[in-house]
Order: C-alpha cells, then sequence, then structure tokens
C-alpha cells in the first residue's frame, strides 16, 4: 500500500463514525417506544467506544512522518477497528431480528443490508477488509431467512446469498480498477519499474525510518553513458528495447529490501538497505555498483545489433540529516554527473566537498539575481589579428565582479545562468552591450572585419530571441556592420534541436550576421554538423592549441581542421595562442586568425581602443 491507499481508507474512519453513531440513536428511540430499550443502550454504548477508538486512529495517522512500521501498526489497528464497528451492527440485528411484533425486524433487516452496502462501496479498496465484513454482514441474513422454514423464506435465504455475491463482485470490480489505476501511477510504462512519484514516497518512507532508528542506507542514481547518441542513430524503438533490458538486468542484482525505480529518460535509482554503520554503508554501496556496473557493460544483443553501453552512478548516504527529501537525490545526482565529468563509466560517492560545491552554487545563484541591477556584469574584448598581425576583431567576454564573492569565473555564472534561465535576459543585455560598443568604435574609426559573441543554447531557441537581435540591429547599426557581428556556438547549442537551430540560423543570417562553430573538434559529432549547418566560422579550442607541442598527433589534429576548414571554404580562428612556437606553425599551415593570451588577455572597451590605435602588441 502506498500514500493514497492508506489515506483513502483513514478518510473513511470519519464516514463510519457518522453513519454508525447517527443512525444508532434512531434504534435508541425505537427501542424506547417498544421497550427495549437496555439492548439498544448496550449495544450504542460499545459503538460509541469503538467510535472512540476509530477517532484516536483517525487522529494518529500522520503519513509523512511514519516509518513502514508504525504504518503497518496503524493499518492492523485499522482492520480491527472495521471488523468491530460492522460485527456491532450485526450484534443490532440479532438483538432486532427477533422483534417481530413491534416489526422492528424488518428494520433490522434493511439496516443490514445497508451496511453491506456500505462495507462494499467504503472498503473496496482492500480485500482483507471487505470480504469477511460483507461475509459477516450477510451470512447471518441468510441464516435468518432459511430459519422462517417456509418456501418465501428459501427463497430470500437465496437471494440474500446472490446479493452477498453480488457485493462482493462489485467490490472486487471496483478493487481490480484500483489496482489497476494505482499501477499505472506509480510504475514507469516503458520498464515496469516504479516511477518518481512512488519512489519518492518510499524515499521519504527510508528517511523516517533512519530518523526512528538513527542507521543509515545509501541511494544510487545511475544514468546510461551516450544514451542519446543510441536513441538518435538506432532509432527509438531501438532506444526503449536497451532501455526495457538494463531494467531487467539490474532488476536481477536488486533484493526485497531494495527499491528500484526509473526517474525517467535513461536514469535509474536505488534505495539501498539499513545499515548500523556508516563504513558499512558506504562499502555496500561501493560493491553493489561495482557489480551493477559490471552487469550493465556486459554486451547487448538487440536484432540486428550488438550494443554496449556504460553507466555512471552517483551515491549518496541516507542518515537523519535534517534536509529536504529532493536533497538527497539532487545530491546524488552531482555525485553522478561527477563520474560522468571524470570520464563517465565509474562512481562518485557525494561528500562535504560537493556538499561546499552545492553552497557556493546556491550563493552565486542568488547573488546572480542582482548582478545587472546592481551593475556588476562587465564586458571585456579580447582581441584576434590576422597573420600580418594587425588587428581584425574581436571576441566579447562577459565578467562578474561581485561585491561579497569578488571575480567569478564565467564556467561557475554561466551554466547557473543557463540553469535558471537568468541568462536570457543577461545575454540579452551583453547582446545590447556589445552591439552598442560596435557601432560607438566604428564611429571612432575602429574598422574591425569581425566582431563575435558568445550566445548560448537558452538564448538562442528562446521565443523572442529572433525579435530581440532584429530589433538591435535595426536600432544600432547599420547593414555594413550587421555583416561584421558572428554569434558563437557550441555543439552543445547543436546537439539540442539541430532542425529549429537551422531554421533560426537562416532567419538571423537574412540580417548578415554570420556564424561560429566553437570549441571545434571536443564533440564526437562535429564533422556532420559543419555539413548541415550554415556556419562561417570554425574555431579551433585551445586545448587543440595548447598541446601543439606536446605530440604530433596534436599538430595533425589541428592539421586536419584547418584543412577542413579549407575544405568547405570556412575561415578559421585559433584561440588559446601563447606562444610563438604556436603561432609559427598555424601561420605555415595558413590559419586565418589568432586569439590569445600572446597578444592579449581580455581588456576593457578603454583598453582595446587604445590597444588599436597604437597597436602596441608584445612581440
Amino acid at each position: 500500500m502506498n500514500n493514497k491507499f492508506y489515506s483513502f481508507l483513514h478518510q473513511q474512519i470519519l464516514l463510519m463514525l457518522g453513519l454508525s453513531l447517527l443512525p444508532g440513536l434512531g434504534y435508541i428511540f425505537l427501542g424506547w417506544l417498544h421497550n427495549v430499550i437496555m439492548p439498544a443502550l448496550v449495544w450504542y454504548g460499545l459503538v460509541i467506544i469503538a467510535s472512540i477508538w476509530g477517532y484516536h486512529l483517525h487522529k494518529a495517522f500522520l503519513y509523512d512522518s511514519m516509518t513502514r512500521n508504525e504504518l503497518q501498526q496503524w493499518y492492523k489497528k485499522l482492520k480491527w477497528f472495521f471488523y468491530a464497528i460492522f460485527s456491532l451492527w450485526t450484534v443490532i440485528f440479532l438483538l432486532y431480528s427477533g422483534e417481530t411484533v413491534s416489526k422492528l425486524h424488518y428494520i433490522a433487516i434493511f439496516t443490514q443490508l445497508g451496511a453491506s452496502v456500505v462495507a462494499s462501496t467504503l472498503l473496496y479498496s482492500d480485500k482483507k477488509l471487505y470480504i469477511p465484513i460483507i461475509i459477516i454482514l450477510m451470512l447471518p441474513l441468510t441464516v435468518y431467512f432459511a430459519g422462517i422454514q417456509d418456501w418465501y423464506g428459501y427463497v430470500l435465504s437465496l437471494f440474500a446469498y446472490i446479493f452477498m455475491g453480488v457485493l462482493i463482485h462489485a467490490a472486487n470490480s471496483s478493487n481490480k480498477l484500483l489496482l489497476k489505476t494505482y499501477y499505472q501511477a506509480t510504475h514507469d510504462q516503458l520498464t515496469g519499474l516504479y516511477n518518481r512519484n512512488h519512489f519518492i514516497d518510499e524515499l521519504n518512507k527510508m528517511i523516517n525510518v533512519l530518523k526512528s532508528t538513527d542507521h543509515y542506507s545509501y541511494l544510487l542514481l545511475i544514468d546510461l553513458d551516450h544514451f542519446k547518441t543510441i536513441n538518435d542513430s538506432l532509432g527509438h524503438d531501438v532506444g526503449d528495447s536497451l532501455l526495457i533490458e538494463v531494467s531487467e538486468r539490474i532488476k536481477q542484482q536488486v533484493s526485497e529490501q531494495h527499491t528500484l525505480a526509473r526517474l525517467g529518460g535513461d536514469e535509474f535509482i536505488i534505495i539501498g538497505p539499513e545499515f548500523n554503520h556508516i563504513k558499512d554503508c558506504q562499502k555496500a554501496a561501493y560493491d553493489f555498483s561495482e557489480q551493477l556496473l559490471k552487469k550493465i557493460k556486459a554486451s547487448y544483443i538487440i536484432p540486428p545489433h550488438h550494443l554496449y553501453i556504460s553507466a555512471s552512478i552517483g551515491i549518496n548516504l541516507l542518515s537523519n540529516k535534517d534536509i529536504k527529501i529532493s536533497n538527497f537525490v539532487k545530491e546524488a545526482d552531482i555525485a553522478m554527473y561527477e563520474a560522468k565529468a571524470s570520464g563517465r563509466d565509474g562512481i562518485i560517492l557525494f561528500n562535504d566537498e560537493f556538499s561546499k560545491q552545492i553552497e557556493k552554487h546556491l550563493e552565486v545563484e542568488r547573488l546572480l539575481h542582482f548582478a545587472l541591477e546592481n551593475d556588476e556584469i562587465e564586458l571585456k574584448f579580447q582581441p584576434q589579428q590576422d597573420q600580418s598581425k594587425a588587428i581584425i576583431g574581436c571576441e566579447v567576454l562577459a565578467r562578474w565582479n561581485n561585491k561579497q564573492l569578488g571575480s567569478v569565473s564565467p564556467a561557475d555564472f554561466i551554466p547557473i545562468a543557463e540553469h535558471t534561465g537568468i541568462i536570457i535576459e543577461l545575454g540579452l543585455y551583453i547582446l545590447e552591450e556589445s552591439i552598442k560598443t560596435l557601432n560607438e568604435w566604428e564611429k571612432k574609426g575602429i574598422a574591425l572585419k569581425q566582431f563575435s559573441i558568445n550566445i548560448s543554447m537558452r538564448q538562442i531557441f528562446h521565443h523572442s530571441f529572433i525579435n530581440d537581435v532584429t530589433t538591435l540591429c535595426k536600432k544600432h547599426l547599420n547593414q555594413s556592420l550587421c555583416s561584421k557581428i558572428i554569434f558563437e556556438l557550441t555543439e552543445t547549442i547543436v546537439a539540442e534541436d539541430i532542425e529549429k537551430l537551422i531554421i533560426i540560423m537562416n532567419k538571423l543570417k537574412q540580417l548578415g550576421i554570420k556564424f561560429s562553430m566553437d570549441d571545434f573538434g571536443t564533440g564526437y559529432s562535429s564533422l556532420s554538423y559543419i555539413t548541415q549547418l550554415p556556419i562561417d566560422e570554425l574555431k579551433i579550442d585551445r586545448s587543440f592549441v595548447s598541446n601543439l607541442n606536446a605530440n604530433e598527433q596534436n599538430k595533425a589534429m589541428v592539421t586536419s581542421i584547418l584543412n577542413l576548414a579549407k575544405t568547405f571554404k570556412l575561415n578559421i580562428v585559433a584561440e588559446g595562442v601563447e606562444t610563438s612556437e604556436q603561432i609559427e606553425f598555424l601561420a605555415k599551415n595558413k590559419c586565418d586568425i589568432l586569439q590569445g593570451y600572446y597578444f592579449s588577455k581580455p581588456i576593457s572597451s578603454n583598453d582595446f581602443e587604445t590597444l588599436y590605435f597604437n597597436q602596441n602588441l608584445p612581440f
């Protein structure tokens, strides 16, 4: 049983009390009229006692704070309460069924039938209740009618027996429908595992247990590595078959003490059993995770494919920590993503260091909401040179300086801005200030060939982005200046929805805006992207440039990218240039544009103007 079942039975208590106490007064009144008041008073006294017991059971039900054992104990008492209250109706029937002279036996028969219908209606959620209670209520009626010892009595007895069967059948039908609805509400349709809603309910129960016992348990969050690649390349049918097979393998590993659920997509989550000591819990979590990884990594045969897939697992230890239930899952999620960032196919345990990162993350998120309001966002401009070392462009870079946090790296605040949606407002501000700067520079005689602005995934797919860009360009730029703007995109954006992205890019290209593929070469599908997207420039990732002298393979990689750009008639920018050796190699291989600390770090607008006019480069 889960919350809905317990809550449903809990709601019936007060209703049953009302249906017992109020009609019971009628029996007292009828008993007083026909001089059989004492049996009615004794019976009603028992009803009051049972009702007080039922009311205490109603008050004692606190699902969110009760352990599984406490729920089971409450449920056992609840069953006995319902047995008692309905048995009392059988008692009053037996007391009044013999009052034929006063005709009270007709009322007794009617109320007994009514009580049977009530039992079938109110208790259909639980077979352990409605079947025995309907029998308790209806069997005396069948015996009573048969005891008349006349033909009509036997007919009534048969009808009563049939009516009992009808009530049980009706309750059974409602019960089956309820169980089906419950299954659909608590189970994942594809894999048959528990879903997120039921998992949260089970996690809540486990936390309550740990609070009462001071024991430990663990949470495993399992995410399949590169599942999206399989889904996109082989189709959703193959992806679904793979998910089903993975879920079956995980089910084979878990015991009755575990709770396994699918959170959605390719994410699975497991609650472990209880442990007395935290070290035992941690070791068991690691050992079990290693077994899971080994099981998941075995090859899959999904005709006509032989597939291989790995997984990343985040572990979080559960205890009586006074934190929200959702935070336990978030912490496991953080550990899982750390496993992915560490190369995938691994296991990471959430620890205090991650906890500090979360606190920092939340503080950055809180203060970022006020960054624009407090004028804390500053634009920096990193020059771009051609082979003659003349400044022909720049890349706009956002910097955040906060009084409390100091200088915050874009690597820290941009992902948070993306996640929270602040990037929409922040990106629009950066875009407008950048366009204004380009216009001002043009008036001052700074004739750049290109002006690069980074665009985030959430920003470019926002419904107002095209209109915002169009409005800003018409307000601040002419056609010639628009053609100098380059929007830099990453493969993260491209992988989101390539068809929609192509539509957006083509609409913006009508304004004259060009596009650059940033960090080129770091993604597995770079080549397929440049054949589909209307891009004008490739930007070699700094990791390739910085490792040019490490080995011949890195040089071959950069050379291949340069040749690829020439093949597709694309301009190419090498970022992260820091040494004269790198410049020599890139110049020799005819790289169009160079950018890096060798020439200049990102600088303010005024410093860029000075550098442009003086051309005082440090070489």
